[in-house]
């Protein structure tokens, strides 16, 4: 499928997701499991704006550059925990829509997109090891995917040895 296409049904299917949750807000009743979806949402959305802030600022070519093509491997803030905070952020939002809804129809449309996040992650990975060869194999070797948890330790571990 175009990818220009998968994007416009993708772009209906997560309007229908936050029209679902709005719609059938808190369905089942369960309150933890709202409180736990409005802390991801918040989370994942300042995962993201931190992300695309730093990506901008060291790996864009201009201010105006807003795409997420570099020249540099971006290796610092949130790329230094996780190598697709982006990804992870978009992903975050999405299960936590699903958990603020609480209704099982917003699997349909959150399923195909947490798939389709995971398989361009691994899509940019392949463009990346053939743009930064060795050295995107060592930032493989140093951050997890989106392992936030793993990311942290490791990140943590790393300033401790520097002191």
């Amino acid at each position: 499928m175009d990818g220009l296409r998968f994007l416009g049904i993708g772009g209906i299917s997560f309007l229908g997701q936050i029209i679902l949750c709005v719609t059938a807000f808190n369905f089942s009743g369960l309150n933890r499991l709202l409180y736990l979806g409005w802390t991801l949402l918040a989370v994942a959305l300042l995962i993201g704006m931190s992300a695309r802030r730093t990506f901008q600022k060291v790996g864009s070519e201009s201010e105006e550059d807003t795409r997420f093509e570099s020249g540099v491997i971006v290796d610092s803030g949130r790329y230094g925990i996780v190598r697709h905070p982006i990804y992870l952020s978009f992903t975050g939002v999405i299960v936590a829509l699903m958990l603020i809804s609480q209704h099982w129809l917003s699997i349909i449309p959150g399923l195909p997109w947490i798939i389709y996040l995971y398989l361009s992650m691994i899509s940019v990975e392949c463009l990346q090891l053939d743009q930064f060869r060795e050295a995107y194999q060592d930032y493989i070797a140093r951050e997890p995917r989106v392992n936030l948890v793993l990311g942290g330790i490791r990140y943590w571990q790393r300033r401790r040895a520097r002191k």
